[in-house]
């Protein structure tokens, strides 16, 4: 976000804090709640009316700007509709489907790799050099992953017994890494809000043909309540449209290396939540992944930080 569209929330550094403590609050509580609601909404239905609803709020606050900016929307549709099918159609919609067959701790410490997903992407198609401790950190982080996946016994693996959501989890962390690589390669000048405003209406585009067909012959939606009315505000609201604020106006405020490393705070809240929630317990291989998963982020962001700073000063 450009300091043109920071505005005066950026001089007050302690709120960038609280809003970088909350965010992965609200990334634990869309695993949790997904979980605890999937067998009443479908995850289709979950994706689809989260951005419908998020798109009403953005809308009369994006709008103008969305207009304003029409002619860059229109030269650079196919990147816009390219980086909102990665990140606000299949992301989110992969998530919730994941949320069917594994529990909300898997969802939220696999979702904790995003960064490895990212660095890894970025190597493969953008030829990022990867430094040592960097490739250490990646290596790592994958055996985390398939530590959680595993349960802790390899021959979950070797007999391909995975648990579905962890697989489907693992697609979704794929696909953000995949934004992410987009976002760079074929940037977008918008501003923030124009920008958000942009994919979700478009995501949400991409998602109403699997919703409709998935409403007309598989699930046949669901009953709206207030059971079901609740999650999906809270999913447009929390995790949707103020996580995605806060997290913006911390990397402006704080940096982006500084602003990364609250990221770790998602699985563990999310363990938090899903205990007294969901009554999920944590296994030795939740703490063993966990760690490795851990120490993997933290050598592959420190080491990337390390080679931008390297970059920056040669």
């Amino acid at each position: 976000m450009s300091s043109e569209n920071a505005g005066p929330l950026s001089r007050i550094p302690g709120l960038a804090y609280v809003g970088l403590v909350l965010t992965p609050l609200f990334w634990a509580g869309n695993a949790v709640v997904a979980r605890g609601t999937v067998e009443s909404i479908p995850p289709l239905s979950m994706s689809f009316w989260r951005w419908v609803i998020a798109l009403a709020i953005l809308l009369p606050l994006g709008l103008p700007g969305v207009w304003r900016h029409r002619q860059i929307i229109r030269d650079r549709l196919g990147s816009m509709l390219a980086l909102a099918t990665f990140s606000v159609g299949a992301f989110n919609s992969l998530l919730y489907f994941a949320a069917t067959s594994t529990t909300a701790t898997n969802i939220a410490l696999i979702n904790a790799t995003i960064p490895i997903f990212v660095a890894l992407m970025s190597w493969i198609l953008l030829g990022d050099r990867t430094r040592p401790l960097q490739a250490l950190g990646i290596v790592l982080a994958v055996m985390g992953i398939l530590t959680v996946v595993a349960q802790g016994d390899i021959t979950v693996l070797t007999g391909l017994r995975a648990q579905p959501g962890d697989l489907i989890m693992v697609a979704a962390v794929f696909s953000w890494g995949l934004f992410s690589v987009l976002l760079r390669r074929q940037a977008v000048p918008l501003p923030a809000l124009t920008f958000l405003t942009t994919q979700v209406l478009l995501g949400t585009l991409v998602i109403l043909p699997f919703y409709l067909t998935d409403l007309m012959f598989f699930s046949g939606g669901f009953e709206l309540s207030g059971n079901t009315l609740l999650p999906l505000l809270y999913f447009a609201i929390f995790p949707g449209i103020l996580a995605y604020g806060f997290w913006n106006h911390g990397v402006h405020a704080i940096g982006p290396s500084k602003a990364a490393i609250f990221m770790y705070l998602t699985p563990v809240f999310a363990s938090v939540l899903a205990g007294i929630f969901l009554e999920e317990s944590l296994g030795l291989f939740h703490v063993v992944g966990g760690l490795l998963i851990l120490a993997g982020l933290v050598l592959a962001t420190r080491a990337g930080r390390q080679a931008t700073t390297y970059r920056e000063s040669s």
